[in-house]
């Protein structure tokens, strides 16, 4: 079983270590032109869920931090062997009394994509939302999966 971390300074690296392609960060923050805008927003550097894959012989789990999020603000969609997940919320109140108005409001969102494997089963993908932990199970095809050692009689 393995745990990929995601690395956001290593070029390429999500290419090479891993099975999972980051289709959002591909091209962020390679080292090209990094810091000439004193906002990080113009940088790249936007916030975004953490990201946990493991690896067992049958399966992959995917977890992502999105902690204040509920159910009901995801949109998890597979297309062309990518799965997109999509989270927003937000939230206003407002307070009148006689002499002064108050409004307070806030809006989150984020996107991630991966490109899966070939080795997943797309149609069994599972998803849950438990304590702030967006969770993935993906299970692999059966040709995927590693076979025990077989010994073979010599005769």
């Amino acid at each position: 079983m393995s745990l990929v971390k995601f690395k956001r300074r290593r070029p390429f690296s999500n290419l090479i270590s891993q099975d999972f392609f980051d289709v959002d960060n591909f091209f962020d923050n390679r080292g090209w032109g990094q810091d000439i805008l004193p906002d990080g927003f113009w940088n790249g550097n936007v916030s975004e869920p953490a990201l946990n894959i493991k690896e067992s012989n049958d399966k992959f789990e995917i977890e992502l931090a999105a902690p204040g999020f509920a159910k009901k603000d995801f949109e998890v969609t597979i297309d062309d062997g990518c799965l997109n997940i999509t989270a927003e919320r937000s939230t206003s109140e407002e307070e009148k009394d006689e002499n002064f108005t108050r409004r307070e409001f806030s809006y989150n969102s984020f996107e991630r994509s991966l490109q899966l494997p070939k080795s997943v089963k797309q149609e069994a993908i599972e998803a849950s939302y438990k304590d702030g932990i967006l969770s993935f199970n993906l299970e692999k095809k059966k040709e995927a999966k590693k076979l025990p050692p077989k010994k073979v009689p010599i005769v």
